[in-house]
């Protein structure tokens, strides 16, 4: 845990760093998988680290998560089923060009972030698991209010490969110190501790601060659900599982269009870390749905939310302490794959 720690205050830094530049700051699906069954028709399950990333295949498809603008402007994953390729994290970037392959795929309502025209070469990535994406001219076509957005995008797609830990961007061969238009500094390569969609909140004492990611839902008018992802500064705790989830309880501060997962009523009674790679929780009575077990959507929100920030791969959820308030009872994995769009 001390290696998380140390983490959490890169964190701190890389935010506070990225809030002075004047950065701004702006699925769930009716039938729902099982949030820690194996994806059933992904070629990604079969695949080593550097297959995610060279793309070896056997000519099926593959499940990819790419990042995208949901109706509110938000950046949102969004896993869509696609052709198998040899260079998987590269096609992942192309799917999120404008007026790319992904205008038929993406729910209503959500648009491809890069600037229409952009295109991508091979990604380098080193030993470091550091990857240098290098687009053309056209990348830098877009509005600067859009630029943090592009950056959040960007990383946290190619972040979703476990081959790759953060990113290096470049125009036509030559490495930015700056994004093109707005010039958010880019000193240093560029990883998920930036956080995405970031709240910034007056009372926030960066000093003494840490960022915490939580996740959230939201709906478009044609009823698509799915989880948004907000990265928020809170007071610095050394109990990292149970502010995660008091701050899970508060829901969203201020952005339009996002639901709570956790009742104000519901307790957190304990949430701790195992060495193992585990985080058990315990709630009170509140959380249970009708049926006396946890809702899909809560469960999947406090799965995503636990795992992001603490590094855990399983979560084991309780109400009461009994375990037996989800569809297994068992320790539930943090899914391969976010927000399916069904075809």
């Amino acid at each position: 845990m001390k290696q998380k720690r140390w983490v959490q205050g890169v964190l701190v830094v890389s935010t506070v760093a990225l809030l002075a530049a004047g950065c701004s700051v702006p699925g769930l699906t009716e039938k729902k998988q099982s949030i820690d069954a194996p994806p059933s028709n992904s070629q990604e399950a079969k695949l080593g680290e550097e297959d995610i990333v060279t793309g070896k295949t056997d000519g099926k498809n593959v499940q990819v998560t790419v990042y995208a603008k949901d109706p509110k402007g938000m950046v949102v994953p969004v896993t869509l089923n696609v052709p198998e390729t040899k260079q998987i994290a590269k096609s992942a970037l192309e799917y999120m060009v404008d007026g790319g392959p992904s205008v038929s795929l993406l729910p209503k309502g959500f648009t491809a972030i890069l600037p229409k025209g952009t295109e991508i070469k091979p990604l380098d990535v080193n030993d470091e698991k550091t990857a240098t994406v290098d687009f053309n001219k056209a990348f830098a076509g877009y509005d600067g209010k859009d630029e943090r957005k592009i950056m959040e995008a960007i990383t946290w797609t190619l972040t979703g490969f476990p081959s790759i830990k953060q990113v290096k961007i470049r125009v036509d061969g030559k490495d930015l110190s700056e994004m093109p238009v707005a010039k958010t500094p880019m000193d240093e390569p560029l990883s998920r501790a930036m956080g995405i969609n970031l709240e910034k909140a007056e009372s926030v004492d960066y000093t003494y601060s840490q960022p915490v990611t939580l996740y959230f839902t939201g709906q478009t008018d044609t009823q698509y659900k799915y989880y948004v992802p907000v990265t928020r500064l809170v007071k610095r705790s050394q109990d990292v599982a149970k502010t995660v989830m008091e701050e899970l309880k508060k829901g969203p501060a201020g952005q339009k269009g996002l639901t709570a997962v956790l009742s104000e009523h519901t307790r957190v009674e304990e949430a701790k870390e195992s060495e193992e790679g585990l985080v058990t929780v315990n709630f009170s009575g509140e959380l249970l749905g009708e049926d006396k077990k946890v809702p899909e959507e809560t469960l999947q929100s406090v799965v995503l939310s636990l795992t992001e920030n603490t590094g855990a791969a399983k979560v084991q959820i309780k109400v009461n302490g009994d375990a037996q308030v989800t569809s297994t009872g068992k320790p539930v994995s943090r899914p391969s794959h976010v927000n399916p769009v069904k075809m």
